[in-house]
């Protein structure tokens, strides 16, 4: 699944050749991927101009002069760039025909993704966008703590709440609790404050180095076409089951919280 920096580096990949180009055609394969009736989508965003591309959390948004469509990639989504006209492939379900012969084609393996349409003067005080947390390189001192204090969760649950931290997801919280020497099944509420402040600012190391590196690409994801992130090589405990820990060489261990693989140093995080 995309995650905050594969997210990041798909942004910057669509507005280096996307902002400035104009909407000539939708074709929809899979109309549910829309969250409204696709032919309001198409009588609002045909023949609108994309004037910049944002990224709030896992999802992009389309800026266009009254409203933005807002994309999230769920597990498997992409975006590709193809000559309007090109073979499409079974796993394509949204092509965007552009005014420079280009088809912007939505990819999604599992169909799991969804776009939403919304006005451009309210679209962060409404749905999707309105529940989510801060990022948390924009997190105050205190303010994980205080959202988790009066929980009784494991952190790791708490971590993948994009209610309570945008951005982070499986790979991302297992490396974040690594630096933090936080067990992942601790529960939110034994979390003190400075405990809580660590994993913000270990969240936001964690983050900004595998941004640096183009993102992760783990099993079928990459974050675009032509583009394979690195980060992966950068791993300290996510997918090492078995393999010595960096820091004291006890063996990685894999465990399941809240239903998802999570790796772990049982002697390193208490």
């Amino acid at each position: 699944m995309p995650e905050l920096p594969e997210v990041e580096v798909v942004r910057r990949q669509l507005k280096d050749k996307l902002v400035g180009r104009t909407i000539k055609n939708i074709v929809s394969y899979h109309d549910k991927i829309f969250n409204e009736d696709l032919t309001l989508v198409k009588e609002t965003l045909i023949n609108q101009e994309i004037l910049d591309i944002e990224r709030y959390g896992k999802y992009l948004v389309f800026i266009f002069k009254e409203n933005v469509l807002i994309s999230h990639l769920r597990m498997e989504g992409k975006y590709f760039f193809r000559e309007v006209g090109t073979k499409k492939d079974k796993h394509e379900h949204v092509f965007f025909e552009l005014d420079n012969n280009i088809s912007l084609r939505y990819h999604d393996t599992r169909k799991f993704g969804r776009m939403d349409l919304r006005k451009k003067n309210n679209y962060l005080d409404v749905l999707p966008l309105n529940k989510l947390g801060s990022e948390p390189k924009y997190m105050q001192n205190s303010e994980l703590y205080n959202l988790i204090t009066n929980r009784n969760i494991s952190i790791k649950t708490a971590l993948l709440n994009q209610e309570i931290i945008a951005g982070l997801g499986n790979i991302y919280v297992d490396e974040t609790l690594f630096l933090s020497k936080i067990h992942p099944m601790r529960k939110t509420n034994e979390i003190s404050m400075e405990e809580a402040d660590l994993i913000t600012k270990s969240a936001t190391k964690v983050l900004d180095k595998a941004l640096a590196l183009g993102g992760t690409t783990i099993r079928s994801y990459t974050s675009a076409e032509g583009v394979t992130g690195l980060f992966q090589n950068e791993l300290l405990v996510h997918t090492k089951e078995g393999e010595p820990c960096p820091n004291c060489n006890n063996i990685i261990t894999k465990l399941k919280v809240g239903g998802r693989g999570t790796y772990v140093c049982d002697q390193c995080q208490k």
